[in-house]
């Protein structure tokens, strides 16, 4: 019971990662606060969780927008009166060489993918006492392919953040997980795959393996690792 009485606040856990992350937070005796845009997958997570015998309760919110992650922290703090891990892991990604890009959409993306990051961790840290921060990266911080560049930058950026926040916060512990291929929505409706001109290869990991390194990093079990990153990727970055 790693997590017990711990408020663990994941966002982007409707699905995939997120969902992985907040039911084995949830196993492992945290209270668990699900945060999506999307209710029915929000829902969905909080049911696995409840039906387990966990804690869970859900906040409806679009991280690009202020107002909705502030609501999500009040509703935290509302709840429990405090939070012990949060975990960054709602993105997006665009499929067009920059040339095509239009500045709304490259603005989308670091809207969702970073300046969430910051606004989270703006919002929660003040309510953290001796807590964790695992933000979700990717392989593609340090290795990437054509027409994701938003994509690539936003993670790079949320890795020069995490050194930047443990310098300044040395009393809680901030960390990346840096994921390859895994069995999530995101990687089968990226259309460069869809369509064949991307090839997967390499290893396909499951949402429970970066679930697993994040419950590590978020754990004591981590107390001496901050603002650096851990690549989950199953061998990929050595062939990409």
């Amino acid at each position: 019971m790693r997590f017990q009485e711990k408020v663990c606040l994941v966002t982007g856990s409707g699905s995939g990662i997120g969902r992985a992350t907040a039911v084995m937070f949830a196993s492992g005796g945290g209270k668990v606060m699900v945060i999506d845009r999307e209710e029915k997958g929000g829902m969905e997570t909080v049911d696995m969780i409840t039906h387990a015998g966990g804690q869970a309760i859900f906040s409806k919110a679009d991280v690009g927008k202020e107002e909705e992650i502030l609501a999500s922290v009040d509703l935290a703090i509302k709840t429990w009166q405090k939070i012990d891990v949060l975990v960054n892991n709602a993105a997006m990604m665009t499929f067009k060489k920059i040339t095509d890009l239009t500045s709304a959409e490259w603005d989308l993306v670091m809207t969702v993918n970073l300046r969430s990051v910051f606004l989270f961790c703006k919002y929660c840290i003040p309510h953290m006492s001796n807590g964790a921060i695992v933000n979700v990266s990717s392989v593609h911080a340090h290795e990437t392919t054509a027409n994701v560049i938003p994509y690539a930058s936003s993670k790079g950026g949320m890795e020069a953040f995490v050194r930047g926040v443990s310098r300044e916060y040395t009393d809680l512990r901030i960390n990346c997980v840096a994921p390859g291929a895994v069995n999530t929505p995101m990687l089968w409706n990226n259309p460069n795959v869809k369509s064949g001109k991307e090839i997967v290869s390499g290893a396909i990991g499951k949402p429970e393996d970066i679930a697993a390194a994040i419950c590590f990093l978020a754990s004591g079990e981590a107390r001496f690792i901050t603002g650096t990153t851990l690549v989950v990727d199953g061998g990929r970055l050595d062939i990409l």
